[in-house]
């Protein structure tokens, strides 16, 4: 008997989110309804512990504005009124325009946006991808979240995955620099909680005090953007001080006799001046790092949403290559440990089915461009797992392009989301409880399958089905587009090119539901980096003839911080404005539980008082934010948990009745120095007291 066909009963489950833990889940049903959802204590990191989204996961579910069947718009974009139609006709209409539109503009005027709003293997990089490789549709570069770190992290390593978990536990000291752990990676804090007990230092630097920096033993507040500076002023101590590893940089790397002159510059008082960390700071964090035998860098995600991102975590990644740390158990760095789990993509994509391989390309962070003023224009838009009218840059432009007459958009979602609401067509996209779904994680180590658990609620149907559906309406005969969802995980898991799979085989997921890869390979970690000299690049010869600096280097941000200046000495608008994740939100995901939004009391601006007062702002006041991309209107919260000169709205939210709320209304479409990556964070605004 299936899960499906199982009234009553806990039934093991996957975390779909976005989010580095990847938790192993028990869902509780009652009369073939989830009535609950818990953590499996059997998860070998996750241990039954899940954060409190996952926990209300059933008012997602089950949500009262769920969209249970597919829709087509009747009145105009963005009014949000549609009515019900068939699937057979939702698939009829968007085969023939798309027809229509390949034998009038080609094939490259049809354009998919998506993202990891689920994280299932085959909802994202799967059907999907074969039928709009098939189709020979424009090519989307998904470079919003972590490109531009995980472009500058290779840089430097080559190999992309960094330090376990199981590694990271043995550390004696723990960085956590730019990132909100117990937000976006909760089961990381644990870890850290057992090694404090023994002893171990918690250290964290970030633009704000969040959550995270609650929990430190020492939390260091920096300008945003100015990162890579602290890290090459720790670098000039640690060689000043001669506490680098001569023997490991020798051996294992490339230019470090380079990066020692080159950091001779970034004395600590110069690196103050930029970073506002004070001088003492500088020289006792990095003799704590170097003294310190095991030193963990955890890197997170928002240092490298800056037009220096990529630089920076490059930057950071090249400490631990100065004092050995890569050889050492406990030691080293984390950014990105996603390509341990690396799949066969080419089976799942398939894209020897694509008739025109050099389709253009476009930046899903540059879509209000894209659909403004790209020529030869885009004429469709197909988005799915993503949300882009909330977490696109530019989200005006965005806004503006979504309202073209002329555009034929379909939007396959759960709900009628900000994005939805300018579609031609909607349609009802099933949970991810409800499909057969391969995940890994990017954190730790092990793969899970999830098989369905409940049937489709309402008319919905998943990214699978859907791309099914559309390949056989546009006259696709290829095998592919009638392979099974077990037939796929089995391509995907098949590629003896990455030796860390061996071992994990669809019969094992089955039977065991987590299956770790084979970790015994990172024992040849550093004999097998694929950098050019196959060292650690401390000078990277690719990053000069690209036109970026070869040794790590603190470039200033377009915006805000000219170096050595406060925002507000030259720029137009004299604040710096960030958006990071709040605690109960997912990107916009959650949005819409009202729940969930309660807990976070509305939109917010976290302003310091000395910026306050020079504006007349009062706690609780309602300001507007704004540049010359726009505008949002939110509450104020006077505080100095960052340094003066920054202010600091998280959590990203659907549009209000009446109201202006998208912090996205503000951030550049710039993208950053490498991987086509995100500049949210490189943002300066100015804030007044609200007369709305």
């Amino acid at each position: 008997m299936s899960l499906i066909e199982q009234k009553n009963g806990i039934f093991p489950a996957v975390c779909p989110l976005d989010c580095p833990d990847t938790c192993g889940l028990l869902l509780h049903k009652e009369d073939g309804r989830i009535v609950k959802v818990t953590g499996n204590p059997e998860h070998p990191i996750t241990q039954g512990a899940i954060c409190n989204k996952v926990r209300n996961m059933t008012e997602r579910i089950y949500h009262p504005e769920r969209v249970l069947y597919p829709l087509k718009r009747v009145g105009a974009k963005g009014e949000g009124k549609f009515k019900r139609i068939s699937w057979e006709e939702a698939v009829s209409e968007i085969a023939a325009r798309y027809k229509q539109l390949i034998a009038d503009h080609g094939s490259e005027s049809i354009l998919p946006y998506s993202f990891y709003g689920n994280m299932g293997i085959l909802s994202v990089d799967g059907m999907d991808r074969r039928f709009f490789n098939r189709l020979g549709a424009a090519q989307l570069q998904q470079g919003i979240c972590n490109a531009a770190g995980n472009t500058g992290f290779k840089f430097t390593m080559g190999f992309g995955g960094g330090t376990v978990p199981e590694d990271a536990a043995e550390a004696d000291l723990f960085i956590v620099w730019g990132g909100n752990i117990v937000s976006t990676n909760m089961h990381m804090v644990p870890i850290i909680e057992k090694a404090r007990k023994r002893g171990a230092k918690l250290v964290v630097i970030d633009v704000h005090k969040n959550r995270t920096g609650d929990c430190a033993d020492w939390f260091l507040p920096l300008y945003p953007g100015t990162d890579a500076a602290l890290a090459l002023g720790m670098m000039h101590v640690l060689f000043d001080r001669g506490l680098v590893n001569e023997e490991f940089m020798m051996k294992y790397t490339l230019g470090h006799e380079q990066l020692r002159e080159h950091v001779k510059e970034y004395t600590p008082k110069l690196v103050s001046s930029i970073t506002g960390v004070p001088e003492e700071d500088i020289v006792k964090l990095a003799l704590m790092y170097g003294q310190t035998p095991r030193a963990y860098i955890h890197i997170g995600n928002g240092l490298q949403h800056h037009d220096n991102g990529g630089m920076t975590v490059r930057t950071i990644t090249c400490l631990p290559a100065l004092t050995g740390g890569w050889l050492v158990k406990g030691s080293g760095a984390f950014k990105t440990n996603g390509p341990y789990g690396k799949v066969n993509s080419a089976a799942l994509e398939r894209p020897d089915l694509r008739p025109n391989p050099d389709a253009r390309t476009v930046s899903m962070n540059q879509l209000g461009d894209v659909l403004l003023r790209l020529d030869p224009p885009i004429h469709a838009l197909f988005v799915y797992c993503s949300n882009p009218a909330v977490v696109a840059p530019e989200t005006g432009k965005v806004e503006q392009g979504l309202m073209r007459e002329d555009l034929f958009t379909v939007v396959h979602d759960l709900f009628m989301t900000d994005t939805a609401k300018y579609a031609d067509i909607v349609l009802p996209a099933t949970s991810s409880f409800e499909n057969t779904d391969l995940y890994t994680s990017y954190w730790h180590t092990y793969v899970q399958l999830q098989e369905p658990v409940i049937p489709a609620v309402g008319e919905s149907k998943s990214n699978v089905e859907t791309f099914r559906l559309l390949a056989e309406a546009m006259g696709f005969e290829e095998e592919a587009f009638r392979e099974t969802e077990e037939d796929m995980i089995r391509a995907a898991l098949d590629f003896g090119s990455n030796p860390y799979l061996k071992g994990v085989t669809y019969e094992a997921l089955q039977d065991k539901r987590f299956v770790q890869l084979n970790m015994e390979e990172r024992e040849h970690y550093l004999e097998r980096l694929s950098t050019p000299s196959g060292r650690i690049e401390l000078y990277s010869g690719r990053l000069a003839e690209a036109g970026l600096p070869p040794l790590p280097t603190y470039v200033p941000l377009h915006e805000g911080y000219d170096g050595l200046n406060r925002p507000g000495d030259t720029a137009a608008y004299p604040l710096m404005f960030i958006s990071p994740p709040n605690h109960s939100f997912l990107n916009s995901s959650f949005g819409n539980v009202q729940k969930l939004a309660a807990l976070e009391k509305g939109p917010s601006l976290q302003i310091h008082p000395v910026d306050a007062q020079s504006r007349g702002i009062e706690d609780g006041d309602k300001v507007t934010v704004w540049n010359d991309r726009g505008s949002y209107i939110v509450r104020a919260v006077v505080t100095d948990r960052m340094l003066p000169g920054t202010v600091v709205s998280q959590g990203l939210w659907w549009e209000a009745e009446g109201g202006r709320q998208r912090a996205n209304a503000l951030t550049p479409d710039r993208l950053a120095d490498m991987g086509g990556g995100a500049t949210f964070f490189s943002t300066v605004v100015e804030v007044r007291r609200s007369q709305d």
